[in-house]
């Protein structure tokens, strides 16, 4: 059986973090291997809480699940620190892991902060040229790039600048044209990935989405098809959505 390594946040609702890509793993016959990165209090309504795990336990549990098994895909979630980046680009250095995916969260569903000062710098000049994929929705990319983002052009312009910051393929999330909708995967040469515009909101789709992509690179499978399948897979998740709690909608993973 392939592996697939998520380094992120626990998310006690089960809906996105480390539980949420577990599942997704699971979905496509990908055995898991988990890191914490921070632990949250949260709820379907939002974040109330977030706690780092300090510098020894996030670099003692890397060490030690790599120094047993080597992943053949590996994503990074939430890591609020600048520090949590360094060691684990460090780590990804040491062992040349490849099919690294960089979900560079920013901000929750519910808008709350994840990340502290210097954290999305550090991402950027550290983890983005070690990657295969990352996948920023239009609110990080604008804010990874300086470019305000509101229409295809916009996330053309920003897909450039970020495939200039290392990763081989950037894939922006979260465009809409009418009720369309766009995802923009670029690696050179760019693929508009459109689907149906669910409304609602919904917790977690952008680490589902990453774990996906994540587990089908795993198997074998090239970039746009593992970009492209994740999206299927995230369409009929989300077609799927309960509602558990007062608040955002969960996937069906």
């Amino acid at each position: 059986m392939k592996t697939a390594l998520s380094i992120a946040g626990s998310d006690p609702t089960g809906g996105a973090g480390l539980q949420a890509d577990m599942k997704v793993f699971r979905s496509f016959a990908v055995h898991g291997l988990s890191v914490v990165s921070a632990i949250t209090a949260q709820s379907t309504e939002g974040v109330d809480f977030i706690s780092p795990v300090d510098r020894d336990s996030l670099e003692k549990q890397l060490r030690t699940i790599l120094s047993d098994i080597r992943p053949n895909a590996s994503k990074t979630g939430m890591l609020y620190s600048s520090w949590a980046v360094e060691i684990v680009a460090r780590m990804f250095k040491e062992l040349s892991l490849d099919n690294i995916v960089i979900d560079p969260v920013t901000i929750s569903s519910s808008g709350a902060s994840l990340v502290g000062e210097g954290t999305l710098d550090a991402i950027r000049e550290k983890l983005f040229p070690l990657s295969r994929v990352i996948t920023p929705n239009i609110y990080e990319a604008s804010v990874f790039t300086g470019i305000m983002i509101d229409n295809r052009n916009g996330m053309e312009e920003a897909s450039r600048a970020l495939k200039d910051m290392g990763p081989d393929v950037v894939v922006i999330t979260g465009g809409h044209l009418n009720d369309i909708a766009l995802d923009l995967y670029y690696d050179g040469e760019f693929h508009a990935l459109e689907s149906e515009k669910i409304r609602g909101e919904y917790h977690g789709t952008g680490c589902a989405f990453s774990a996906a992509i994540t587990a089908l690179l795993a198997l074998g499978l090239s970039p746009l098809e593992s970009v492209s399948r994740g999206k299927e897979f995230i369409q009929n998740a989300i077609k799927q959505a309960y509602h558990p709690g007062r608040g955002m909608g969960l996937l069906y993973l």
